[in-house]
């Protein structure tokens, strides 16, 4: 912290404790900060979430409902296509264990009233529905709080690691995923809480930092097998790690020891032989190509599936190498840290066996192919046709929409994080010119990498959903950037900016949840798909709704 000089006269006023930005910003303290924040989401989730009409926001819920109702039923699962798997199995245990405690009659499709008895059939649906939304805003309350527990042990200055919770627990994506039952919520968390996992034992060396990575490469797969998307996010963890070492990287005597870091090698070798031995059957399964064919999968390159697989492990093989050499990491731990990232994912992999269907299992060992299934017929085209300048043209197109949805003026987006941004791009600017280049560069692999994976996503329209994928690399980025440039927090302005950023992340974040709360529409839109997704729950409200068998 800079040493500011005492006053020159009387009539200069000292430089106090009322005059730090980050004091006024953050009057609560850490716990209570985190208090009012939990009530801050809870208030917001009764008033726009929990009390909704049932069928408000069908999309998705019914579709996870469902699946959790037949499931409880001993029905296989129907809905592969994010594959939403830990959703539906989360949903699935919540409404048992309600059930159990007298507290939800309707846990399973044969406790769900004929849609001819409407009055019954809405009671049952209104006690799964917020039930689901209870569990929804539990889930994204409990990413919150790891979020600020990870962020804190991130940066120094835990004011700063509140101002960056408060930035995540009101941004666009959790205002979402906090009270609609989503698959990008489970699937988006767990990788960021993965990167911020290695970039805090990446800091500083331990016997037991390969354990840290299997940890974070366990959920890795986590967020796969919720949603395929995440694959983005995961693709660009190896070359985010690389410039986030410090001069306590260096591994410790343990591993530069002879004897010991290779008997830890080999350990690590031989449990991740074991998990990789048991997680084989579903490997093999994911590229069968029987099924593969039959889900309709086309492979992307060369006609043939497993490469651009392979070349990920290549390239995560070839940055901890990287990382290893520039931060000097002993051979034996980097041997170890990939034994235990290898059996991390194996173990990982296992809990697709929860409730074992070789849906789910193609799509989550070939993500990219199962992300073609839904793009438009253009992206499709270009894919299929391994077209490099119709491919480039495609991301270009996305990075230009994505910069003007960054200026909000040029594009409007429900979205915070565009005004963070807008600090975020001076603030490398600033840093590197101060001295502080490793600030600099680590903010701006952040920023470029939410701009990419936001670029792959304008394929899909970059809905509201989806920020949760990269709203948290922008807010890290302004957290690394504020961490290291501290006393920005006794200029003049500096409150007053912080303040109006505050309020607007805030209001623009619940725009969403508000629009949702007042809108007007019926339900008459959920029987366009209503026979193909819940082929054994007819509505009341439909036509001609689906028969029973």
């Amino acid at each position: 912290m800079n040493q500011f000089p005492a006053p020159a006269s009387t009539t200069e006023p000292p430089i106090t404790a009322a005059k730090d930005a980050f004091d006024r910003l953050t009057p609560f303290g850490w716990r209570w900060g985190l208090t009012a924040i939990v009530a801050g989401l809870a208030a917001s989730f009764l008033l726009f979430g929990y009390a909704l009409i049932y069928w408000r926001n069908a999309d998705m819920d019914f579709m996870v409902i469902y699946n959790a109702l037949v499931l409880n039923d001993g029905k296989p699962q129907l809905f592969f296509d994010h594959t939403a798997y830990i959703t539906i199995l989360s949903v699935k245990f919540w409404f048992r264990l309600l059930h159990g405690l007298g507290l939800l009659d309707a846990y399973s499709l044969s406790a769900i009233p004929s849609a001819s008895d409407t009055a019954a059939f809405d009671a049952a649906m209104t006690g799964a529905v917020r039930a689901g939304r209870l569990l929804a805003w539990l889930i994204a309350t409990g990413c919150v709080l790891v979020f600020a527990s990870l962020v804190r042990l991130m940066v120094r200055d835990w004011r700063v690691a509140l101002l960056a919770t408060i930035a995540f627990a009101f941004s666009g994506g959790i205002a979402v995923h906090s009270r609609i039952l989503r698959s990008e919520l489970v699937a988006a968390c767990p990788v960021i809480f993965a990167l911020m996992i290695l970039i805090v034992v990446g800091r500083r060396a331990s016997i037991a930092r390969p354990l840290g990575m299997a940890a974070a490469a366990g959920l890795c797969v986590l967020g796969l097998e919720n949603k395929v998307q995440a694959i983005l996010l995961i693709a660009a963890l190896p070359l985010l790690m690389l410039p986030f070492g410090t001069a306590k990287s260096a591994s410790v005597a343990f591993w530069r020891h002879t004897r010991s870091g290779w008997l830890a090698a080999g350990v690590a070798a031989m449990v991740a032989i074991g998990a990789a031995w048991a997680a084989w059957p579903l490997i093999a399964t994911g590229f069968d190509r029987t099924l593969l064919e039959a889900a309709h999968f086309h492979p992307l390159f060369f006609g043939r599936f497993g490469i651009y697989q392979v070349a990920l492990l290549v390239l995560i093989g070839g940055c901890m190498i990287a990382y290893a050499a520039i931060w000097r990491i002993s051979a034996t731990e980097t041997l170890a840290s990939m034994f235990a990232i290898a059996a991390g994912a194996s173990i990982a992999m296992l809990v697709l066996d929860l409730e074992y269907n070789t849906g789910n299992v193609i799509a989550v060992v070939n993500p990219l192919e199962k992300m073609l299934t839904f793009a438009d017929a253009n992206t499709t085209d270009v894919a299929n046709g391994s077209d490099i300048r119709g491919i480039l043209l495609l991301l270009l197109e996305g990075v230009a929409s994505v910069l003007a949805r960054y200026t909000f003026v040029l594009h409007s987006s429900p979205r915070p994080t565009v005004f963070l941004t807008w600090l975020i791009v001076p603030g490398i600017v600033y840093a590197w010119r101060r001295g502080e280049v490793q600030a600099a560069i680590q903010a701006l692999m952040l920023l470029l990498a939410a701009t990419g994976i936001d670029a792959l996503g304008v394929r899909r329209g970059l809905k509201s959903e989806y920020f949760i994928f990269t709203d948290p690399l922008i807010i890290l980025a302004g957290a690394i950037l504020l961490d290291r440039m501290s006393d920005l927090r006794f200029r003049r302005w500096t409150y007053s900016i912080a303040a109006v950023l505050l309020g607007l992340h805030i209001a623009v974040g619940q725009a969403e949840p508000i629009k949702y709360a007042f809108m007007r529409r019926g339900p008459e839109p959920i029987c366009e798909w209503n026979r193909y997704f819940l082929p054994l729950l007819p509505l009341p409200w439909c036509k001609i709704p689906p028969v029973r068998p």
